[in-house]
């Protein structure tokens, strides 16, 4: 099978950690803890594209990229997950997630493949995990669902050089149908703090976790 990322990839990402490419019509869309969230208007699609830079100060790289990894804690700890599973589609490795959206939209699901690597830079240790969706015939589209067919998200970690975790993620997902654009603007000024919120409570009890699965 054709490698799913490649090296040049893996080394767009974790440079961004240095040096956020943020020229041309990137605009400040809200700061929060720690956190600054930069977007960019694509005209294809009335959307936003997402930059978010910052430093998560309670846990380690390591433990976020763990974390961040783990699907069947992901099911406990985030509160907007219906499924999520990895699964082998005909010879294709790749995970099938489902959003909760609130009443009355549908839920969103999304079939994606993703690689974490590991990387030694100039003695340096960055965790970089890649995602996007994946077109997967197994996988067919569900009724009362809508598929999100245009979804890709990076995230590059390394220590802070104290006991946090410098991040830095690209993220944009089509959600498809009529979603008002409060909703849209909401889940990146909310939803994206929140998410980084609750994955630092997750990482503090990911070893408790990891302890009890055993």
């Amino acid at each position: 099978m054709a490698l799913q990322f490649t090296d040049a990839d893996f080394q767009e990402a974790w440079k961004e950690l240095d040096e956020p490419q943020l020229k041309g019509e990137w605009e400040l869309f809200t700061e929060t803890t720690g956190v600054k969230i930069y977007r960019l208007y694509d005209k294809e699609t009335g959307l936003y594209e997402y930059k978010v830079i910052g430093t998560l100060s309670s846990c380690s790289p390591e433990d976020c990229a763990d974390v961040y990894m783990d699907l069947a804690y992901r099911k406990q700890w985030d509160s907007y997950v219906k499924e999520l599973h990895e699964k082998d589609y005909g010879g294709q490795k790749a995970i099938y997630w489902e959003v909760k959206y609130p009443f009355p939209l549908s839920n969103r699901d999304y079939v994606y493949i993703r690689e974490r690597r590991d990387l030694q830079v100039n003695g340096r240790k960055i965790w970089v995990v890649l995602a996007r969706s994946s077109d997967v015939s197994q996988c067919p589209e569900r009724s009362g669902v809508i598929r999100v067919k245009d979804y890709k998200q990076t995230v590059a970690m390394e220590t802070d050089g104290a006991q946090g975790t410098k991040v830095f993620m690209n993220y944009f997902d089509n959600p498809g149908g009529n979603l008002p654009t409060w909703l849209i603007n909401w889940a990146a000024k909310s939803g994206v703090p929140g998410f980084l919120k609750d994955m630092q409570d997750a990482c503090s009890k990911y070893a408790n976790y990891c302890k009890n699965r055993k």
